[in-house]
C-alpha cells in the first residue's frame, strides 16, 4: 500500500478533502497543529453550491439541521431598505444558504471522517518539506518535541492565510496588501431582524454592519473600522458601533467570541506546486463580504479530492491535477474581486457618491436580471468550467454546456447522482426505448427516459414520462452526459457519437 496522502490543515478545507479521499478508498493523514478543535464559531454561512457538495458527501441534512436557512440579502440606508436579493432564484435543489457556526461545520466534517477509520492528528505541525517527481518528504513536530519525518506521495496544503505549506514550498501571496479591518463579535442579543435574511447596513459617517441572524437569539456582526485603530474588542464597542450604524434596534446580552481582525486580497501564482497542492485560505484570502471564504475553499478542496482519489490509485495521469489550478485559481480571482468591489462599495466616504450608490443600487435590483445574478454570485451557482482542460466543449440543445454544473431534473435521478462516488454516464432517451450502453466507458451508467427497471449493461434506469430530463438538459432528441464525480458535466454527446466519451477519457489518462 502506498503512502498516505497528507492534509496539513483540520478546518474546513482540509476535513473536506481528507473526508474526498477517504470515502474513496485513499490512504489519508489529516494534521493539525491545534491541540483542540477550535471554539471560535469563524465562517458561519453555506452557500447553495456547497450545500450540493455535502449532498454528495451524504451531510447535508445534518449541516441544514444544525444552522437557519437564509432566503434574503437586504441592504439598507438611509432608513429604507434600497434593495432585496432573493436567494431562492437560483437554480438549486438548496435554494438558500444556511447560517451555521464553523464549529458544527467541522464536527460534522469530522465525524463523517471518523467513520472513516481517519482522526485528525493533533498538535502536530509541519516544519520541513522537500519534494522529487516521486513524492514529498516532510518533518512533522509533535506536541512532545518529537521529530517524524514521512514520505508521501502528495500533500494538500488547507493549512490557512499563515500557510507554512505554502512558505516551505517557496510560494507566496500576491495581491493587495493595504488590508482592512474589521470588528467581529458573535453575540446573544435581543432584536426584531427576519432571522432567515442577512443584511448589510450602510452607515454615512463609519463603515458598513454586516448582520447575519443566526439560531436562537445569536447573531454575527462584523463592522469595517479604520486599519489605523488598535483597540482590543469589547462588548461595549461592538454595541457602540451597532447602535451607531444598525437601523433596527440591537441590544447585546452577551458575547461568545469578540475579536479585531485584518485581511487583504491576494491568491498564489499557482494552486499546484509539484506534488504540494494548495486550497482554500493558503491559496487565497479577501474580505468577509459575500460571505464567499470558506465555501470556495471547501470547493476547492472537493474539486481538488476527486482527481487527486484518481491520479493516486493509478485511474488517471497527474496531468488531471493541473486542471485543479486551471478551474479553481479564476474561481478564487473572481472571488477576490467580487469581495473588493463590495467592500468598495459599501466604504464610500463621499455623501454624493453614498447617495448614488445607495440609488443605483434601489434602481438596479429592481431589475429581474440584476437579482438574479447576484442571486446566483453569491450562492456560487454561477461556477462553470467551460475552459478546463479536462473538459470537451460541446453542448446539448439548451443551456447546457460541458463544463457546467448539472442540474437537478427530479429528486431519484438526483439522489442516485448525488450518492454517486464516481463518474456517471447519464443516458436520456426520449421515444421509450433504451439505447444500448456504452462499451469500453467504465462508469456507472444510468439511463432516463426509459422502463424503470435497467436494461443490461445500466446500473439503474428511471422514468422520464413528460420528458422533464431531455428538456432540462436540452436534448430533444436523447442524448449522454459524462457527469464528473464533483456533479459537473465533463462531456454531452448524441446517442450516435461516442467520440466525446471517449474523448475525455483519453484526457483523464493523459
Amino acid at each position: 500500500m502506498s503512502d498516505p496522502i497528507i492534509v496539513v490543515g483540520a478546518g474546513p478545507v482540509g476535513l473536506t478533502a481528507a473526508l474526498e479521499l477517504a470515502r474513496r478508498g485513499v490512504p489519508v493523514r489529516i494534521v493539525d497543529r491545534l491541540a483542540e478543535p477550535t471554539t471560535e464559531s469563524r465562517a458561519i454561512v453555506v452557500h447553495a453550491r456547497s450545500l450540493e457538495m455535502f449532498e454528495r458527501l451524504g451531510l447535508v441534512d445534518e449541516l441544514i439541521r444544525a444552522g437557519v436557512r437564509t432566503t434574503a440579502m437586504e441592504m439598507h440606508a438611509d432608513g429604507e431598505v434600497v434593495a432585496r436579493i432573493a436567494l431562492d432564484l437560483v437554480d438549486s435543489p438548496f435554494p438558500y444558504s444556511v447560517t451555521v457556526a464553523q464549529t458544527e461545520t467541522e464536527r460534522i466534517l469530522t465525524a463523517a471522517l471518523a467513520e472513516h477509520g481517519v482522526t485528525v492528528e493533533r498538535q502536530v505541525t509541519l516544519t520541513g518539506l522537500t519534494q522529487d517527481e516521486h513524492g514529498v518528504q516532510v518533518v512533522l513536530e509533535h506536541a512532545d518535541g518529537r521529530q517524524e519525518t514521512a514520505g508521501t506521495g502528495w500533500l494538500v496544503g488547507a493549512d490557512g492565510g499563515h500557510s507554512r505549506a505554502r512558505k516551505l514550498v517557496g510560494s507566496a501571496l500576491a495581491g493587495k496588501f493595504e488590508g482592512e479591518k474589521f470588528l467581529m463579535g458573535d453575540v446573544n442579543a435581543d432584536h426584531d431582524l427576519d432571522p432567515h435574511s442577512m443584511y448589510t447596513f450602510f452607515s454615512p459617517h463609519d463603515g458598513p454592519l454586516l448582520v447575519f441572524p443566526m439560531e436562537g437569539d445569536r447573531l454575527r456582526l462584523i463592522a469595517n473600522i479604520p486599519t489605523d485603530e488598535q483597540r482590543t474588542a469589547t462588548r461595549e464597542w461592538l454595541q457602540q458601533v451597532v447602535d451607531e450604524r444598525a437601523e433596527r434596534p440591537i441590544r447585546i446580552r452577551d458575547s461568545r467570541w469578540l475579536t479585531v481582525f485584518e485581511v487583504h486580497h491576494a491568491q498564489v501564482p499557482e494552486y499546484r506546486v509539484g506534488r504540494v497542492l494548495l486550497a482554500g485560505d493558503a491559496a487565497h484570502v479577501h474580505s468577509p463580504a459575500g460571505g464567499q471564504g470558506m465555501n470556495t475553499g471547501i470547493q476547492d478542496a472537493h474539486n481538488l479530492a476527486w482527481k487527486l482519489a484518481l491520479v493516486s490509485t493509478g485511474q488517471a495521469g497527474p496531468a488531471v491535477l493541473d486542471s485543479y489550478h486551471a478551474e479553481r485559481h479564476p474561481v478564487g480571482a473572481q472571488v477576490i474581486r467580487f469581495a473588493g468591489t463590495l467592500t468598495r462599495v459599501a466604504t464610500l466616504a463621499n455623501p454624493i457618491a453614498q447617495k448614488l450608490r445607495n440609488k443605483g443600487m434601489h434602481l438596479l435590483t429592481g431589475l429581474a436580471p440584476v437579482r438574479q445574478a447576484m442571486a446566483d454570485r453569491t450562492e456560487e451557482t454561477a461556477v462553470a468550467y467551460r475552459r478546463s482542460p479536462i473538459v470537451v466543449r460541446g453542448r446539448g440543445g439548451g443551456d447546457l454546456h460541458a463544463g457546467d454544473h448539472l442540474p437537478a431534473a427530479g429528486p431519484e435521478l438526483r439522489a442516485a447522482l448525488a450518492d454517486a462516488h464516481e463518474h456517471v454516464l447519464l443516458t436520456v432517451a426520449v421515444d421509450g426505448s433504451a439505447p444500448a450502453p456504452v462499451n469500453g466507458v467504465t462508469v456507472r451508467q444510468l439511463l432516463v427516459g426509459a422502463a424503470a427497471t435497467a436494461p443490461t449493461g445500466y446500473d439503474a434506469a428511471f422514468q422520464d414520462p413528460d420528458g422533464r430530463a431531455a428538456a432540462r438538459y436540452g436534448l430533444p432528441n436523447g442524448g449522454r452526459i459524462m457527469v464528473r464525480p464533483d456533479g459537473y458535466v465533463a462531456a454531452i454527446a448524441p446517442l450516435d457519437d461516442d467520440a466525446p466519451l471517449h474523448a475525455y477519457q483519453a484526457l483523464l489518462r493523459a
